[in-house]
């Protein structure tokens, strides 16, 4: 190496090490949807990726966030220790036993019977702290102020709808007041619950992430309303390859009216609808989904799902 590409190798090296040995200064929650038993996290942050950080969950167990001088480790930890029949409480005590950094630590526990445990050690960079109570804990370390806990805190309680949007909801309320003092850059949102991943093989319901972005709340909710109609598709889909027509149906109709353009997902309406013995409204749904996208009309007519309607007059000009 030259001593003029060693000298910049040098610097670039210097600049570089803040950055890594940055906290993860962030506000989060930690959340259960008690109806469903749906379990999540939100997480916004001015740091590069925070959700290569701070989230983990596992459905029928928990959810963890780790931040400030986040221990990584505290997530699948964390898990563990509640999926052994551990509360919060003391799962965060065996976390935070003999941690040299325990005072820089901040974390967020919500086991899958709701009960709950916020934690700021007192070396974390202010303002930090949080607020917790059935099915949440709150957190946040190097906010604008206290008000940022307490609104997310009170727009999670008071709105309306999934886990996910109040979640959502109550990232927005932080940000509001002020969010983390130094910016905003990156944001991500999970939930989790039992067979709800694609194809019904994994408990990742919803899991979108911004990592870098100048908007990363307007960018989080755009990718949200997508993930959401994505849930309810997957949930529809599973429950017609189950041959769970009936159940299948109505999922997959709401899904529709999330996305009334989307081709792909209009199609699956119609395979479901013609299982569900609706044949005159899976033509319907089959006819638009084809007219959004004509490239679907090959598949339309080696599908054997559709099967039922072959012969029909006006399925065939469909697929002709």
């Amino acid at each position: 190496m030259s001593l003029k590409r060693g000298f910049v190798f040098t610097l670039w090296l210097l600049i570089s090490i803040p950055l890594f040995a940055e906290n993860v200064a962030t506000f989060s929650i930690v959340a259960r949807d008690p109806d469903t038993g749906e379990l999540g996290v939100a997480v916004a942050s001015r740091f590069f990726s925070v959700g290569s950080v701070v989230p983990y969950a596992k459905a029928d167990v928990g959810a963890v966030a780790t931040q400030a001088a986040a221990n990584t480790t505290f997530g699948p930890r964390g898990l563990d220790l509640l999926h052994s029949g551990m509360k919060p409480a003391d799962v965060l005590k065996s976390l935070l036993q003999g941690d040299e950094d325990a005072n820089r630590r901040q974390v967020g526990i919500v086991a899958a019977d709701g009960t709950s445990v916020s934690y700021t050690g007192e070396g974390c960079n202010q303002w930090a702290g949080g607020r917790s109570g059935p099915n949440y804990a709150v957190q946040g370390n190097i906010l604008a102020g206290e008000a940022v806990v307490v609104a997310m805190e009170k727009a999670f309680l008071e709105t309306k709808g999934s886990l996910a949007s109040r979640m959502y909801a109550a990232l927005l309320a932080g940000d509001s007041k002020g969010g983390d003092s130094r910016g905003k850059q990156s944001a991500v949102l999970i939930v989790v619950k039992e067979g709800a991943g694609y194809g019904g093989y994994n408990d990742r319901a919803i899991d979108i992430r911004v990592d870098d972005h100048p908007e990363p709340f307007q960018e989080l909710g755009r990718l949200l309303k997508i993930a959401e109609m994505n849930y309810a598709w997957n949930e529809g889909w599973n429950l017609f390859t189950h041959k769970k027509y009936a159940e299948a149906l109505p999922v997959q109709e709401r899904a529709a009216t999330m996305a009334p353009e989307n081709p792909e997902l209009l199609y699956d309406l119609a395979v479901i609808r013609l299982a569900a013995g609706k044949k005159a409204e899976a033509l319907e749904a089959l006819k638009k989904a084809i007219t959004l996208n004509p490239k679907l009309k090959k598949q339309a007519s080696e599908d054997k799902d559709l099967t039922a309607l072959h012969g029909n007059p006006e399925y065939d000009s469909l697929i002709k």
